[in-house]
């Protein structure tokens, strides 16, 4: 039975101007700051899942985002292989531990998906253990959703031609050599075995509490700012946005320490009172 190609219905010829991306990016990260105010002090709480192929800019599409938000509700999780002692435990544990608690949004940079993608296709699990992975991920999603969990997934895609230009331009740049290593090229190699188990990722774990978005990534302005506004769709459906109003016990003790005139009350007005004396 053919199964449905995903990545070929994805127009990689998708493009933004420079003057339209800082627009619109700044318009998505200030209502990603309003959102993850929202956050604070209740029990929502969202997993943002970044899959795509190396060089498709994961890396600088997160930096959008950390960028804006206060790291004390909002983590980054760099995902490598997993180490000795992590091996030794169900390939989920590790991830178990990096979930977001109550108020908090937590980002995957490649995450319980290297089971169905790198592992599989590098045989660094058995047939018998990645295809079982499937279903144990699908599990494992829908857990969290039932427990109020918002979760997105995005996979970035990119031609193998701007790949592979990437790849160039990460050896000739010294401030960027790092991010480029052996085995990134030797999976470029093996681009065709990579793609058929993308494939069978999002055909297989695209389920309606967590379904999957591939983002056009040939052109990195586009990708940031289609990635943003996935991601301030789906955290803030349902969540009111305006300023929570101060506590009236925080008032009483600005009028009396900061010497600040109450006026009209800010948590009525939006509006931040004015100290007295104010330079």
């Amino acid at each position: 039975m053919s199964r449905t190609r995903h990545l070929d219905a994805v127009d990689l010829s998708a493009k933004l101007d420079s003057a339209s991306y800082q627009k619109k990016l700044g318009r998505l990260q200030d209502k990603l700051m309003l959102i993850q105010q929202a956050y604070l002090g209740t029990h929502e709480r969202a997993m943002i899942v970044f899959e795509g192929w190396d060089a498709a800019g994961k890396g600088g599409t997160i930096r959008c985002l950390s960028s804006v938000l206060d790291p004390r509700g909002f983590k980054v999780w760099p995902i490598a292989a997993p180490t000795p002692a992590e091996q030794a435990n169900h390939y989920l544990h590790r991830f178990w531990t990096r979930l977001p608690a109550y108020g908090e949004i937590s980002v995957f940079d490649r995450s319980w998906y290297g089971r169905v993608l790198v592992e599989r296709v590098e045989g660094f699990a058995k047939p018998s253990a990645w295809r079982r992975a499937y279903d144990e991920i699908n599990a494992f999603e829908a857990l969290h959703a039932a427990d109020g969990a918002r979760i997105l997934k995005i996979f970035l895609h990119v031609s193998a031609d701007v790949q592979r230009e990437r790849f160039i331009r990460r050896i000739e740049d010294p401030l960027k050599r790092w991010k480029l290593t052996y085995e990134d090229i030797r999976n470029w190699r093996q681009r065709p075995a990579y793609e058929e188990a993308i494939e069978e990722m999002l055909e297989r774990t695209s389920t309606k509490n967590a379904p999957w978005h591939v983002v056009s990534a040939n052109d990195k302005q586009h990708a940031r700012v289609e990635s943003l506004k996935l991601i301030a769709d789906c955290l803030g459906k349902g969540i009111d946005t305006k300023p929570k109003p101060v506590p009236e016990e925080l008032y009483a003790a600005a009028r009396e320490h900061l010497g600040i005139t109450l006026g009209t009350h800010a948590g009525h007005s939006g509006k931040a009172p004015k100290p007295e004396n104010d330079l």
